[in-house]
C-alpha cells in the first residue's frame, strides 16, 4: 500500500492503493508507522506522494460502512494518531499532491510542512459536508491555520478547489507540471536539509507549535464524539447515498 523511494537523505512515501488511494484502516496504520520510523532509519525529510492524477480520495467510505462500532472507533483513533504523527514529525514532511485530493487527501496535506500540487484539472478541498460527514474540529482548525478565517468559512459548503484556486487561497504553496511534482518536492526537501540543522529545526518547531497545539487538550473526547456522530441516522443516510452515487459513476 506504500512504496518507499529513497532520494539520498530524503525518503518518499508513495501511497500505492489503487485505484484512488482511499484511506483504509490498514493504510492509515501503515502510513503512521512509516512516518514514525523514517527518522530512525536515517531520513532527514519525507515526501508524501500519490499515484499519477490521484494523491488520495480520502477515507474509504464503502469499506468503512462495513465496520462495526468498535472497528470504527479504532479507525478514528488511528486517523487522529496519524495526523498527530505528521504534525509532530521531527523532520520536515512535504506533500507532493500528484492529482485529486478531496476530503482525507487534503487533510493529510494540511498536516505537512509544505504542499506542491500538480497543475491540471484536479480538485482539492474539504468536501466532507457534501458527503454527510461533520468536519472534526482539529481538522477545521488546521484548515483555518492554512487559509485564514475568511476562506475557512467556506468549509460550510464543502467546496472543492482547482489547483489555481487552491494556490490563491493558500491551501497549497506551489503548482508545477504533473511530471515534475515529485522532483520538485524532493528538491524542496534537499534545500531544507542543506540548511544548518539546529537553526532550521528550531525555527520549524516554533512555526508549527500552533499546529501541534491542536492535539494538546480535549482530543480524546473529540475523537469519541466524531466516532459517535458517524452512527447518526442522518450521517449514515448521507454516506450510503454517496456510496450509491459513487457506484453509478463506476
Amino acid at each position: 500500500m506504500i512504496t518507499t523511494v529513497p532520494h539520498g537523505p530524503v525518503l518518499e512515501l508513495r501511497l500505492s492503493r489503487p485505484p484512488v488511494n482511499a484511506l483504509s484502516p490498514e493504510l492509515i496504520a501503515e502510513l503512521r508507522r512509516r512516518v514514525e520510523a523514517a527518522p530512525g532509519e536515517g531520513a532527514r525529510a519525507l515526501v508524501l506522494s500519490g499515484l499519477p492524477g490521484m494523491f488520495s480520495a480520502g477515507l474509504d467510505v464503502p469499506l468503512l460502512l462495513t465496520l462495526d462500532r468498535a472497528a470504527m472507533a479504532e479507525m478514528w483513533r488511528d486517523f487522529y494518531a496519524l495526523l498527530r504523527t505528521l504534525a509532530f514529525s521531527p523532520i520536515p514532511v512535504l506533500a507532493a499532491i500528484t492529482g485529486h485530493a478531496p476530503a482525507g487527501g487534503a487533510v493529510l496535506a494540511l498536516f505537512c510542512d509544505w504542499r506542491v500540487m500538480a497543475q491540471g484539472e484536479w480538485k482539492i478541498g474539504l468536501n466532507e459536508v457534501q458527503v454527510g460527514l461533520i468536519l472534526p474540529p482539529v481538522i477545521f482548525q488546521a484548515f483555518k491555520r492554512q487559509v485564514g478565517p475568511r476562506e475557512a468559512a467556506r468549509a460550510v459548503r464543502g467546496l472543492l478547489f482547482s489547483p489555481v484556486e487552491a494556490e490563491r487561497i493558500g491551501l497549497v504553496e506551489e503548482l508545477i507540471v504533473p511530471e515534475q511534482v515529485i522532483e520538485r518536492a524532493v528538491a524542496w526537501c534537499q534545500e531544507i536539509v542543506s540548511l544548518p540543522q539546529q537553526a532550521m529545526l528550531s525555527t520549524r518547531e516554533q512555526s508549527r507549535a500552533d499546529l501541534c497545539g491542536l492535539f494538546s487538550q480535549g482530543v480524546e473526547r473529540e475523537v469519541g464524539e466524531v466516532a459517535e456522530v458517524w452512527w447518526s441516522p442522518e450521517v449514515q443516510t448521507a454516506l450510503r447515498g454517496f456510496v450509491e452515487r459513487l457506484g453509478k459513476k463506476r
